[in-house]
């Protein structure tokens, strides 16, 4: 685009995606959670790592941290504004930045090319917040002080341009100027560009300041040995773990309990991973997913010619997994007749092929798992009391997700860079409304219904968006159904209940530049439409009462007449 900027565009699209929600205590910017926080604690934070960790160290941070949130909100534009031209799409970090309160913008010069890379941008700000906390405490300065504001613009203008961009701040307000002005250009474009980047290099940091010790990088925490692929940090995982991790030296025949889709399977694999027996097979059967009249030998094996269309000999499951482990799923689903083979297994260790007149040896060990409960089971004759007792020696009950509200963060991020690899499309991260609405889900369906849910939003999101509440719940408003407050353009918060797919259907419909008439009409005709002539019914769906209907319809008709 041409170096004389346009005027930037209207700004009501970012009130709207800012929500103010008292009721519960929070404030939110298109799914991201934001904080309200006096410029003079953020002050008071910069004055004490000026005197902690010096003035060298503070600037590299506030820097980073600057970076961070203009990457951020460079995540919006393109969301917010896809069908308006580069520079209304770029104008989304300016307007936000002047609708935080950090700083006003006003565009000087601009050369925008993102197809072929291209920037050099010049502005001008005023009432920079950094600007006046730092000339409260430290008075006027030699160097420029909007450290924070200037690698926001960093970060900004670098992740919408999907390059390094670096500014420069050229004239500050903190060093006696009228106003601070600033100048982007692509990394490559500045002569010592190369230094500029280092202040954004985190191995820099903490410099001057702290002692060795204090300075000297935490070491991670070692994986937690073959249970690393089970997730989580909960008291009740954490329970449930440790049951595992004292059984995994043993031989012990391990029951695990719990609800459908708890990863009763995820707990086995692990136990397996732990044990002595980890070099050896690992066999998981679905005892609810095999015929009746084929359970058994699937289980046991079976000798050529026991039964018709028997033509070879076949090894069973136990003879699959000898020295290994056998994971029984939905143990309760077992039938009778098999019920008493297993128990004999589990006595003895000698498993006997359909149509064989001698058994074998075999050494496995086996981990059954049920959602059913086994001692109603028994009572109701459809379980072994003898082998529900030979089983419930160790049992260990995995918890539902419900009860382990700590994990599901954790679980979900694994699960979205797990989905994002194997559809290979880049979805960075979810949005905080959309944790939220995981935190605040039932899970009747467990971590398997996580796996769908979050699968799913890898789908639906867009390619280098954050996935938001629309994407993991399609068809459930309730998650951002509390009243909110959105800022008008007067500063004022306005109490609404519009969803951010509402906002982007109020930006389609006033595009589509129809009058408040024509689309009260509109909207009155498909409510009496799809209720079939129903005025009442058409009311409801309205929110207003026949009377008010009937009252509106026939103005329609007296304009149409």
């Amino acid at each position: 685009m041409s170096a004389k900027p346009p005027a930037m565009p209207s700004d009501a699209d970012l009130r709207r995606m800012v929500q103010f929600s008292s009721a519960d205590g929070r404030i939110w910017l298109a799914g991201q959670r934001m904080l309200l926080l006096h410029a003079a604690a953020l002050g008071s934070l910069r004055r004490e790592l000026m005197h902690t960790v010096g003035a060298a160290a503070t600037r590299r941070l506030l820097l980073r941290s600057g970076y961070a949130a203009g990457e951020r909100d460079a995540a919006l534009a393109r969301q917010l504004r896809p069908g308006g031209d580069v520079f209304a799409m770029f104008s989304v970090g300016p307007q936000l930045h002047m609708l935080e309160g950090a700083v006003q913008v006003t565009p000087e010069h601009l050369e925008l090319d993102p197809a072929h890379g291209q920037f050099h941008g010049i502005f001008r700000w005023d009432h920079s917040w950094e600007v006046e906390t730092h000339l409260r405490d430290f008075g006027p300065q030699a160097e420029p002080v909007c450290w924070m504001l200037l690698g926001y613009a960093s970060g900004y203008t670098s992740a919408f341009m999907g390059r390094p961009v670096l500014y420069k701040e050229v004239a500050c307000a903190g060093c006696g100027q009228t106003h601070c002005r600033i100048e982007g250009r692509p990394l490559e474009d500045w002569d010592d560009g190369l230094q500029m980047a280092q202040d954004y290099a985190p191995e820099l940091l903490p410099p001057e300041g702290l002692s060795a010790a204090a300075a000297k990088p935490v070491a991670a925490a070692p994986s937690v040995d073959a249970l690393s692929p089970l997730i989580g940090r909960s008291r009740a995982f954490a329970s449930a773990a440790e049951l595992l991790r004292k059984a995994a030296g043993t031989q012990v025949t391990v029951l695990l309990t719990g609800e459908t889709g708890v990863g009763k399977e995820r707990f086995a694999r692990g136990l397996h991973a732990l044990s002595p027996r980890a070099a050896k097979p690992f066999v998981a059967v679905n005892c609810a997913a095999l015929p009746g009249d084929l359970i058994e030998s699937e289980l046991f094996g079976t000798e050529k010619g026991a039964y018709t269309g028997a033509d070879a000999a076949r090894a069973g499951r136990f003879e699959r997994a000898h020295g290994g482990t056998l994971f029984l799923d939905e143990l309760g689903e077992l039938p009778l007749p098999a019920q008493a083979k297993l128990l004999r297994v589990l006595q003895d260790g000698q498993v006997e092929r359909l149509g064989a007149s001698e058994p074998r040896q075999v050494n496995v060990r086996v981990v059954a798992a049920t959602h059913v409960d086994l001692a109603e089971a028994v009572r109701a004759g459809r379980f072994r009391q003898d082998l529900y007792y030979r089983l419930n020696v160790y049992p260990i009950r995995v918890p539902p997700l419900r009860e382990r509200v700590e994990d599901i963060e954790p679980l979900a991020q694994h699960l979205l860079a797990h989905f994002a690899a194997t559809h290979d499309k880049h979805v960075p991260a979810f949005t905080d409304r959309a944790l939220l609405a995981l935190r605040r889900h039932d899970w009747p369906g467990n971590v398997r219904e996580m796996e769908n849910l979050v699968e799913r939003g890898v789908i639906l999101a867009a390619a280098g968006q954050p996935m938001d509440v629309e994407h993991l719940f399609p068809h459930a408003a309730a998650h951002d159904a509390e009243p909110v407050h959105s800022p008008t353009a007067s500063g004022r918060l306005a109490q609404t209940r519009i969803t951010p797919m509402g906002a982007e259907l109020i930006d389609a419909l006033l595009a589509q530049k129809l009058g408040l008439g024509a689309l009260e009409a509109a909207l009155i005709e498909q409510a009496v439409a799809r209720s079939h002539g129903n005025l009442a019914a058409a009311a409801r769906l309205l929110g207003i009462t026949r009377p008010q209907l009937s009252y509106r319809l026939a103005k329609i008709h007296d304009g149409n007449a």
